[in-house]
């Protein structure tokens, strides 16, 4: 899994954060979401809904968002990354 997000990060194809992915998911351009485990449960419940409204497939990681923060090799913390179309 691990090896999996990082080469979508890579790609470029990636967008990070709520807000962004929100917008992105608003514009209808969104594929997957990932959430980090340790992600607000409002936050988490948000995505559940927009995920049967919309249809784009929730992923909810075993990673802390710490750890995807480290795994997007960024200095800050990743609770949502969302992967465009």
């Amino acid at each position: 899994m691990k090896a999996d997000i990082r080469k979508i990060v890579e790609s470029k194809k990636t967008i990070l954060g709520k807000n962004r992915t929100l917008k992105a998911l608003h514009s209808k351009t969104l594929k997957t979401v990932f959430l980090a485990k340790n992600s607000p449960k409002t936050l988490k419940s948000d995505f559940e809904r927009y995920s049967r409204i919309s249809g784009f497939k929730l992923v909810n990681t075993d990673f802390s968002n710490e750890e995807l923060g480290v795994i997007c090799r960024k200095p800050f913390f990743v609770s949502v990354i969302g992967v465009l179309k």
